[in-house]
């Protein structure tokens, strides 16, 4: 007797794909769907890739122009969608950056992002953490201060990085995969570490330098 099950399981399968690229096509949130429009503002030719993870309080969200954010993406203003009053530009993000699959953007006060900024994938970037001064309270409970961010045009973020509260990373900056980023970053440098140190820097003559393996790490 002819066994049809492996030629209904490759329709099935081919089936379960074609829907879901088409799924992928449709769900994808551009200016003029129903999405983009709950942002406060959302750029001509800006792309947020479906399936998503979350959008938490889009309305704080700001997306420049043709600016394309992965599939998985986490993008949040505030502690929850019930929150009422919440900063107007929370989370702001300049136009033409490429942020990668599986981002996670947590802002309470304020994460600004320049133009051109590129993130890999896994990227974790918030302007808060939990606290533990008080050791009869569970951290978790604990709410840590909100320390505003800043990333500055140009810069390459590697996958997986994670940028701290507080942290002020400059123009054209390369932050290696992995790395633990909190305090002050200069204009054309690359950092790497955990936590991160000042690796190479651009000299007056235009030439990178290799800094001294012992130098300490970023400044806070």
């Amino acid at each position: 007797m002819l066994d049809l099950r492996r030629p209904l399981r490759r329709l099935l399968n081919r089936s379960v794909h074609a829907a879901w690229r088409w799924a992928e096509h449709v769900g994808d949130v551009a200016p003029g769907t129903a999405l983009a429009d709950d942002f406060g503002s959302f750029g001509p030719g800006a792309c947020l890739a479906f399936p998503l993870s979350d959008v938490v309080n889009a309305r704080a969200i700001h997306v420049g122009r043709d600016t394309l954010i992965g599939k998985y993406a986490t993008l949040s203003v505030g502690y929850g969608p019930t929150q009422e009053v919440l900063p107007e530009r929370g989370l702001v993000i300049g136009e033409r950056c490429v942020l990668g699959a599986r981002i996670t953007i947590t802002a309470h006060e304020s994460i600004e992002i320049g133009d051109d900024v590129w993130f890999g994938q896994d990227v974790f970037v918030s302007d808060a953490s939990h606290g533990y001064a008080d050791p009869t309270v569970p951290v978790g409970l604990q709410f840590g201060a909100h320390q505003p961010i800043s990333i500055g045009s140009g810069t390459w973020v590697g996958h997986g990085a994670m940028i701290l509260p507080g942290t002020t990373i400059g123009r054209n900056v390369v932050v290696a995969a992995g790395s633990v980023v909190r305090g002050e970053v200069p204009d054309h440098a690359v950092v790497g570490g955990v936590p991160a140190r000042l690796i190479r820097r651009l000299d007056a003559d235009g030439g990178w330098s290799r800094v001294r393996d012992d130098a300490p790490t970023l400044t806070s």
